[in-house]
């Protein structure tokens, strides 16, 4: 990688962003600095990235901050409609709400 300073930047830079993930409370201070040191940096689509989180910055330092989220119920949504799709044509409601039940 040292023959190639973009690439080892990048992957400097994932790996704070990644450490960044596990919700803390001091992630939203991490996170302004990170998008400065991304910025710095000679990587256009890095610099795209940055810019779409400062467009939500408030929903992105919940995520980075709060411990609580809604994966559980994005999950049973999923499968739900995992589900619906396989079943699509073949049969009733019944036989959905049934699958959905034991599934």
């Amino acid at each position: 990688m040292a023959a190639c300073p973009e690439m080892t930047a990048l992957a400097g830079l994932v790996r704070s962003f990644a450490a960044m993930l596990t919700p803390a409370d001091g992630n939203a201070e991490r996170l302004t600095a990170w998008i400065s040191q991304a910025r710095t940096e000679d990587l256009p689509h890095l610099h795209a990235f940055t810019r779409g989180l400062e467009l939500d910055r408030d929903a992105v330092n919940a995520a980075l901050t709060c411990a609580y989220h809604n994966g559980g119920t994005e999950g049973v949504n999923t499968k739900t409609k995992l589900i619906k799709r396989q079943m699509y044509g073949r049969a009733g409601f019944a036989l959905l709400r049934h699958r959905i039940l034991l599934g």
